[in-house]
């Protein structure tokens, strides 16, 4: 229900143009209530002294009647004129009807013209035609009103929800670390530089080095923002912006988040399922606890596939793929080789080669990466020597090591792949409202 400000429904040559009910609201029950409702026309068919406007808000859509009889000549020309997607107020009667789709109806007394519409410059009525994805992301906005997408971006919101909801219970602190950056985050070279007043910056490749410094003193953090990566990807899957979802938690290894994420990954599930729906996706929540396999495990099974990866090097799409084949179901890979990770990743105790880190596997996507983390100082520097970094670049980093840091472990989900493989579309910018790859900076 919209909120109730407890103001009396207003004829709108007022200029007063609150809605009362989402379209989803009118049901039978408010049969012979006045309401207020705020929209789109989707679309009008005119049978004479009788003309049906299809009333579109983000909630759903509902017929409004117009009877040439019951009207007055402003609101009969008003009507007359309306076209698709012209912005309208309606004042009216619900009424419950046989012959209408949904068992309800509008009746008019009122119908006010806010904004007039342009002819589209895309087809939103029919069914999405993915090899015009382009064209469609051109004109995002209006690619935007299309049913599906309101209801694939209302379903991200929930996903958000029952995220934050989830970490709370675990007794997580959200926080906000800083996107302007002076050093590279994981070591690696692909960043956006920035200019920074005199100086050159980059945009954060993730809020790692920051939350991991949180845990010695918040202890249990998370951060759900954007991040940004330099890498020329020509893939369905990677976008340049993008947002991750972050925990770090202290006095944890890297068993204990996987747990945490499970969670995470369910409730997340459990919150689309109603929703996406609505859009002929049927989604099966996974059972905990997700399959685990050790990164040896993943190869063996691959080799017996006719996929050969080397040890050492990461496990290709078409690997996951395969694997989420024979799986069947969400599944963990864990113990990959140290140096395949990054440089805080903590290797396992009597086994330097191979690491306590993980990914989350769904449907031959990686979703989520993480690991338990190196929380001595001398260990740390001696990783990124290791992987050719220089210790005095991370100088004001490896100061906290040296003040009380926690064991603590840690993940990082993409949100928008994780939306992705729920939703069942095939590429990543079909769930971002606008999206950034190497070729789009607009709109």
């Amino acid at each position: 229900m919209l909120k109730d400000l407890n103001m009396p429904v207003r004829p709108l040559n007022v200029a007063i143009y609150r809605k009362t009910h989402w379209t989803s609201e009118i049901k039978p029950e408010l049969d012979g209530k006045e309401v207020i409702l705020s929209g789109w026309v989707w679309d009008i068919r005119d049978v004479g002294r009788i003309k049906f406007i299809m009333l579109r808000d983000r909630e759903g859509i509902v017929q409004v009647t117009v009877k040439r009889s019951s009207v007055n000549d402003e609101t009969w020309n008003t009507v007359s004129k309306l076209s698709k997607e012209d912005v309208v107020s309606i004042r009216g009667i619900v009424r419950a009807s046989k012959v209408a789709k949904a068992g309800v109806e509008v009746e008019p007394i009122e119908v006010k013209l806010l904004n007039k519409s342009n002819p589209l410059p895309i087809d939103i009525w029919g069914n999405v035609d993915e090899t015009m994805l382009d064209l469609r992301l051109r004109y995002r906005t209006v690619d935007l009103k299309r049913r599906s997408n309101v209801v694939l971006f209302k379903a991200l919101s929930e996903v958000v929800k029952a995220m934050r909801t989830t970490l709370y219970s675990y007794g997580f602190i959200e926080v906000f670390t800083p996107k302007i950056i002076a050093t590279s985050t994981e070591g690696g070279a692909e960043l956006f530089p920035v200019q920074y007043f005199e100086r050159i910056a980059y945009l954060a490749q993730s809020p790692q080095l920051y939350k991991e410094e949180l845990t010695a003193s918040l202890e249990r953090v998370f951060e759900i923002g954007p991040a940004y990566r330099a890498e020329k990807h020509d893939t369905t899957y990677h976008v340049n912006e993008f947002i991750s979802v972050d925990i770090e938690a202290a006095f944890m290894n890297y068993r204990d988040v996987m747990g945490i994420l499970e969670d995470v990954v369910v409730e997340s599930y459990r919150a689309v399922v109603n929703l996406l729906s609505q859009i002929g996706r049927e989604v099966k929540v996974p059972s905990k606890p997700f399959k685990v396999i050790t990164y040896d495990d993943a190869l063996s099974m691959l080799d017996k596939e006719g996929i050969k990866v080397n040890w050492g090097d990461d496990i290709p799409k078409e690997g996951l793929e395969a694997l989420s084949r024979l799986i069947g179901e969400p599944f963990f890979i864990i113990h990959f080789p140290t140096m395949l990770r990054a440089f805080y990743t903590k290797p396992i105790e009597g086994d330097e080669s191979r690491s306590e880190s993980f990914d989350l596997i769904i449907d031959g996507m990686e979703v989520t990466s993480g690991s338990t983390r190196i929380h001595d100082k001398g260990e740390l520097e001696k990783a990124m020597k290791a992987r050719g970094l220089n210790p005095e670049n991370f100088s004001t980093h490896l100061e906290i090591y040296g003040w009380g840091m926690p064991p603590h472990a840690g993940w990082g989900l993409g949100l928008y792949r994780l939306m992705m493989v729920m939703a069942g579309v095939r590429n990543i910018r079909e769930v971002i409202l606008f999206p950034r790859d190497r070729y789009r900076l607009v709109p």
